[in-house]
């Protein structure tokens, strides 16, 4: 018989699993169970996930969103890399001040720096393209100071080895130090990905035209003038956006797991 300790954290992770879980499970009953025509009860098939394609263009969507969140994730793992490195190995004047301006940008909102981007992305002539989401998302804070605290982990007499052996500043990134860091550019490119993938408010503001619209921003046509689309059609399109976003989780599963755990035991 399992003590009270024991049951109370069954207990507690039941709960977590069933409110983490709950509206997954949800979303996919419903999208299976549409109601028939007339308000006649429901019926299980597939037929809401015919309707998502049949009202929108899937395909153009989700191209859509993989090109801009897989530039995204690139880009940002390539700067992440570089920046942090130089923060963590390489001593010049004024570097702590630099870092800390950029740990400040973490607690600007994007809601206040939209206005700016649009306004540099108008300039540009940009306006209304898919380079307006991705060239603004490609520097990051948040995986800067990830990878500068993962370099900061590596033996420094890695980087001590290769300048003996004549190695400059870039050859002895390019050739130590970063392929020793992809799993935590492992976890920089996973979580850029399904941010970038779920988004909507950027898209919302950046893009105008329908062949520009990423997937999250095309489903919300699923809802119809005030609402009144089919619910188990929106849901069925909402089923099939977090598939691309399971398979990559899945996949980096494991990267994703050693960048996490890396350093803990030593």
């Amino acid at each position: 018989m399992p003590g009270p300790s024991a049951l109370g954290r069954v207990v507690v992770l039941a709960i977590a699993t069933f409110l983490t879980l709950g509206p997954v499970l949800w979303t996919l009953w419903i999208s299976l169970t549409p109601q028939a025509a007339g308000g006649g009860g429901t019926h299980f098939g597939f037929g809401a996930f015919s309707d998502v394609f049949a009202k929108v263009d899937m395909v153009l969507l989700v191209w859509n969103s993989a090109l801009v969140t897989g530039l995204c994730a690139v880009g940002q793992m390539f700067t992440a890399a570089l920046a942090g490195y130089v923060f963590a190995r390489i001593d010049f004047r004024g570097s702590r001040a630099l870092f800390a301006i950029v740990l400040a940008t973490m607690m600007v909102p994007l809601q206040v720096t939209i206005v700016p981007v649009f306004m540099l992305i108008r300039g540009m002539g940009l306006s209304d393209t898919l380079l307006a989401l991705i060239l603004p998302a490609i520097p990051t804070a948040f995986g800067t100071f990830l990878m500068r605290q993962y370099f900061l982990g590596l033996p420094t007499e890695l980087g001590e080895a290769a300048a003996i052996d004549g190695a400059g500043p870039f050859r002895t990134f390019t050739s130590v130090y970063a392929p020793l860091a992809m799993p935590g550019l492992a976890i920089v490119g996973i979580l850029a990905f399904n941010y970038h993938w779920n988004e909507f408010f950027r898209p919302l503001i950046l893009t105008i035209s329908e062949q520009n619209f990423t997937l999250p921003l095309g489903l919300v046509t699923l809802q119809g003038n005030l609402g009144t689309g089919s619910v188990a059609t929106v849901l069925a399109g909402v089923v099939l956006s977090m598939i691309p976003a399971l398979v990559v989780f899945f996949v980096g599963q494991r990267p994703l797991r050693e960048g996490l755990t890396a350093g803990t035991s030593k």
